[in-house]
């Protein structure tokens, strides 16, 4: 979003009326939202899922908070929703690249093949330890770090205290940092974010 363009509660508000102006929530946050459905639960469901939460989104513009300029957190939490009907589709998603390495976001072909090689051995890894999460756990740290939300922001998405968060997170990297024999989880998907 530009300096001049409205906030996107301005254009959900006139949505409101002229129905059609929604399609720009779409065009500002609909690849990074793919992005995100796509790391969680694979490229086959990430289109109907996409889909499907803009549809929502679009249903439920009338209850929009107005008050809440960026609607990226929204967005986010009723995708979260949505990828709860697919938790088996995540953990496949997750025991796949556990086993393989092979990250449906990244790109098949790379040039840096050592790198690579290293990459996708802590990719395998941390995708067991995520697996292994509780789903509310995983969901908080994945907003938080594949999302790149605050952890205020994932409190809005997600419909829960800020503290809850935290402690989910906290959490969360604790058993991530046991089962990768203390590696620092966050600096592993942080850096799985800017590669992927």
């Amino acid at each position: 979003m530009s300096e001049t363009s409205p906030a996107d509660s301005a254009v959900i508000a006139r949505s409101r009326q002229e129905p059609e102006v929604f399609a720009e929530i779409f065009r500002r946050h609909a690849p990074e939202i793919k992005r995100f459905v796509v790391r969680r639960l694979g490229l086959d469901v990430a289109e109907d899922v996409v889909a499907e939460t803009f549809l929502t989104a679009f249903r439920q513009r009338g209850r929009y908070d107005l008050v809440r300029h960026n609607a990226l957190p929204w967005l986010y939490g009723i995708a979260t929703n949505l990828i709860g009907r697919h938790k088996r589709t995540e953990a496949r998603q997750l025991n796949l690249l556990a086993r393989t390495g092979v990250d449906p976001v990244t790109e098949p072909f790379t040039s840096r093949s050592d790198e690579r090689l290293s990459a996708q051995a802590v990719q395998q890894r941390l995708a067991a330890a995520l697996a292994a999460l509780p789903a509310g756990h995983r969901d908080v740290l994945l907003l938080v770090t594949w999302g790149g939300l605050t952890y205020t922001e994932a409190a809005e998405a997600l419909g829960i205290r800020v503290g809850t968060v935290r402690s989910r997170v906290n959490r969360a990297r604790a058993k991530i940092r046991e089962e990768l024999g203390g590696t620092d989880p966050t600096a592993l998907v942080i850096e799985e974010v800017r590669h992927g």
